[in-house]
């Protein structure tokens, strides 16, 4: 067997068992989240952590396999995350975003789905909390609006919950 023909067997291997494992991965959040009578929309988050987890090991084993050679990995993986770093240091805001976004999942009392009101002074914002990402607080408007609001912003302004009894 030609040894091209033995890579492309090994990366369908490969991307068998990374289908394989997101598909229990996500039962397994599912599974957990009801279980612990979590919110579901919660492991809608956990579920995009896993994931990127599983994309990057898959990648990294893919490379491994098509010889790329694990010192010039490490070197490509520690460049990287140097760059990465400084553009993190030098934009203080996408690092409080990130900051901001682990918080409010943690501790802030607003979840995905929740119906509020942002209060400013000048303009109220309602909606219902589509999604938390990494940078962004989504909102979807009656009006079928979808406003977006940089995660540390989010956290300093004061918020009206609808409490659905």
């Amino acid at each position: 067997m030609d040894s091209v023909q033995l890579k492309i067997i090994e990366t369908v291997v490969v991307l068998a068992a990374f289908a394989l494992t997101l598909f229990i991965t996500s039962k397994l959040v599912n599974k957990t989240v009801s279980n612990n009578l979590l919110k579901k929309v919660r492991g809608k988050i956990i579920k995009k952590v896993i994931n990127l987890i599983n994309i990057l090991v898959c990648l990294i084993i893919i490379l491994i396999i098509w010889g790329v050679d694990q010192s010039e990995l490490g070197v490509f993986i520690g460049s990287l995350l140097t760059v990465l770093g400084i553009a993190l240091f030098a934009q203080w805001s996408i690092l409080s975003n990130i900051t901001s976004s682990i918080i409010i999942f943690f501790n802030h009392p607003v979840k995905l789905d929740d119906t509020i009101t942002i209060i400013d002074k000048d303009y109220e914002t309602e909606g219902r909390v589509s999604d938390i990402g990494i940078f962004f607080i989504i909102l979807k408007t009656k009006e079928g609006e979808q406003i977006t609001i940089p995660s540390n912003v989010f956290i300093q302004k004061m918020i009206k919950k609808k409490i659905n009894d």
